[in-house]
């Protein structure tokens, strides 16, 4: 007997998150989770009129297969791999690796040319750019110790957060979208010398309710690329390519990353944000509202939407909200501003917006907690 919670969650999926459509293609592509949460997306699918093509993965396999692979490998792959995106009108991405740094030990150079030559032609350019996509997790015993929390707590955490009514988390989300769009100066102050300033002027915002990631719960922007100034020390770990970083702290000038450190790997750090000449420049802001979502868990797919944060992150910029900032790397870092993480404010055009993690400007209160739980 299927779990219903798994039925619940593929009506998610296919109905509202991708939207499928009599007659249109998508590509379905799992990394290690049960057969019979692939079937039921399968078959809520077909329901739905849709052509489905199934990729499964393995990511022990999937790791072997890349850690030594050429550039021409990965290329002859690529290039595969992006005739059939080209295919799909849709696309849905659950990844259930039980272990979250199995590609730490995978030569960095590698990683690089993998994002280079791989992820940056057949996901950032046309994947994003063109299928109505959605991408999710998958729980796991290493996500449950991750979130310090037993599995089957864990199990019941998810299913709650990833069945939760967007629609609507939508309509609330709006009056964000619309609030960010009019807004030229942004300030963020929070724990340690966190203190960011910058403008997103004409950049425009875009609300995510369960359209592009399950869970949600953020509305992304991006900074005129030349305009952050001041320092931000994120008090949330992160990973990159399987890489733990911890207490990562950037200072801006005019736009681009002067000085890095990290308590966790400080090594890799520049190394990383010297991948190329957009590395060191952000490529997204989004203030993130999920009200089930309050602790991290090293998996940037929850830890961006957890309430009462914000995440900046160096490199590429979304094509919905642009600001001409282009990179290999798309590396999103969070802040936590409620008061059990050191409190902080956000302010737009001057106005104290929301403190301590709790929206203070009337037309934005319906994202508080109590309104979407």
């Amino acid at each position: 007997m299927t779990d219903p919670r798994f039925t619940k969650l593929a009506d998610v999926l296919i109905g509202h998150s991708t939207r499928l459509q009599p007659g249109e293609n998508i590509l379905v592509e799992t990394w290690d989770i049960p057969e019979a949460m692939v079937i039921a997306i399968l078959e809520r699918a077909r329901r739905a009129g849709g052509h489905v093509h199934l990729a499964c993965h393995n990511s022990r396999v999937q790791r072997a297969l890349f850690q030594d692979a050429s550039d021409e490998e990965l290329g002859s792959i690529a290039g595969i791999a992006l005739d059939r995106m080209k295919q799909m009108d849709a696309y849905l991405g659950i990844r259930g690796s039980e272990n979250s740094s199995e590609m730490s030990g995978v030569p960095e150079e590698r990683m690089k040319a993998y994002s280079r030559l791989y992820m940056k032609p057949v996901h950032l350019e046309e994947r994003v750019k063109r299928t109505r996509w959605c991408v999710l997790r998958w729980p796991n015993p290493g996500m449950a110790q991750l979130a310090q929390t037993g599995t089957r707590d864990f199990e019941d955490f998810y299913f709650r957060v990833c069945t939760l009514d967007y629609a609507r988390m939508q309509t609330a989300a709006d009056a964000l979208a619309e609030r960010m769009a009019r807004t030229d100066r942004v300030r963020l102050v929070g724990p340690g010398d966190t203190d960011l300033s910058f403008s997103i002027k004409d950049i425009g915002a875009v609300p995510c309710c369960g359209s592009h990631n399950i869970p949600d719960g953020e509305c992304f922007s991006a900074p005129v690329r030349d305009s952050v100034n001041g320092v931000i020390h994120f008090n949330t770990p992160t990973i990159y390519n399987g890489v733990s970083f911890k207490n990562v702290r950037l200072e801006f000038e005019n736009g681009r990353v002067v000085s890095a450190s990290s308590d966790q790997n400080g090594d890799r750090l520049d190394s990383i944000l010297d991948t190329d000449e957009g590395a060191r420049y952000v490529g997204e802001f989004a203030v993130g509202f999920n009200p089930h979502i309050l602790e991290p868990m090293k998996d940037i797919l929850f830890d961006e939407k957890i309430a009462g944060s914000i995440h900046f992150t160096p490199g590429q910029a979304y094509e919905e909200a642009d600001n001409g900032n282009r990179s290999d790397i798309h590396w999103d870092m969070v802040l936590i501003q409620r008061p059990e993480y050191g409190g902080g404010e956000m302010h737009f055009d001057d106005e104290l917006v929301r403190k301590d993690g709790i929206f203070t400007a009337d037309d934005l209160k319906p994202l508080n907690p109590e309104h979407l739980v």
